[in-house]
């Protein structure tokens, strides 16, 4: 079993998750780039191999090795320190064209799985409560790692036509948070107010990082060919997340969002893709059925229970206590209805 992206947090987890499994013979971890020395011990027993995919002597690897699953886990989401959007797009589409071109030539490849995402879809008004498999975005995403991934799976179904005898799997992750992965959107959470979008309360379907590595490393062994959605259980409204996390909502309207809310929140909102910003206008919202019917998996953590977990492993302590923030509103809610009742 080959793994792509062995040196980033979810291939080089699912490389350490594949190679505690007695079932997997050999697991080869392939990046261009060393994993860390934690990363590393973690490891075990898969085999290291410097190596990108972008360069056809990414063949020699699959063919030398015989290898029969392949999973693509190496994607930029954004473009790396010192790149730019071309540098970006050439590791993403261009590194797995190559790769799967490799994979239609090699008699041994029996399956091939790719990670993606539920960006796909976009975040628009017109989305349904929930997106399936077969759905697509309703308004054209609008960043490039979702129009990446879009050519990219359309790579994966030109390899299935071709190659009928290779398993092929598209994994759509929600959007992936747990105490390790508590980056730039924690970060949003840490300042005392959180700009929103005055008059939407965007739908946030989210998988913890545990359950994504999970995933990936079941469908990498078990999965019979498909696309899949897959996300936690139920679903959060983003003013129901900022109060979870202790912060005073500010509603703006989407223009002052975009503009004064990036000001407000300083270089943290003035990295967000434009993906992302759509998401906290109007959310995303998956059906997982096929999750469940055809793949057999079901996540460990609800929607919920993932952000409280990526709440509190970030260690972002609360400005204002939820329980406070929850009273005020009711009070406030009290002192209105009292007032109505008063004047009629």
């Amino acid at each position: 079993m080959l793994v792509t992206g062995a040196s980033r947090f979810l291939g080089g987890n699912v490389v350490a998750r594949l190679a505690q499994d007695p079932s997997v013979e050999r697991v080869l971890a392939v990046d261009t780039m060393t994993p860390s020395r934690e990363l590393r011990r973690r490891l075990g027993r898969a085999e290291i191999v410097r190596a990108d995919i972008r360069n056809p002597l990414i063949r020699k690897v699959i063919d030398g090795n015989e290898v029969d699953t392949v999973v693509h886990a190496a994607l930029l989401t954004r473009p790396p320190a010192g790149g730019n959007r071309a540098v970006m797009k050439d590791h993403n589409v261009l590194g797995a064209m190559q790769l799967l071109a490799v994979c239609q030539k090699a008699p041994s490849v029996r399956r091939v799985v790719v990670r993606s995402t539920s960006a796909v879809y976009g975040s628009s008004s017109k989305d349904p409560a929930g997106f399936t498999e077969e759905m697509s975005a309703r308004t054209p995403p609008r960043s490039g790692f979702a129009r990446d991934l879009i050519e990219i799976e359309g790579f994966v179904r030109g390899l299935a036509r071709r190659r009928p005898d290779i398993s092929t799997s598209i994994v759509r992750f929600a959007p992936i948070v747990g105490p390790r992965l508590a980056a730039r959107a924690v970060q949003y959470l840490r300042s005392p107010v959180a700009p929103t979008v005055f008059g939407r309360d965007a739908r946030m379907q989210l998988l913890h990082e545990e359950d994504a590595i999970a995933a990936l490393a079941h469908v990498a062994k078990s999965a019979p060919g498909g696309t899949f959605n897959i996300a936690g259980d139920g679903a959060l409204a983003l003013s129901q997340a900022v109060r979870r996390a202790g912060r005073l909502e500010l509603p703006l309207p989407f223009l002052l969002f975009r503009t004064a809310g990036r000001a407000l929140m300083g270089p943290v909102m003035r990295e967000f893709s434009g993906e992302q910003l759509d998401y906290f206008h109007f959310g995303c919202g998956l059906d997982t059925t096929r999750m469940r019917a055809e793949l057999d998996f079901v996540p460990r953590w609800t929607t919920v229970q993932a952000f409280d977990d990526f709440i509190g492993g970030a260690a972002s302590r609360p400005v204002f206590d939820p329980a406070w923030i929850d009273a005020a509103e009711k009070k406030l809610l009290g002192l209105l209805g009292a007032g109505t009742g008063a004047q009629s």
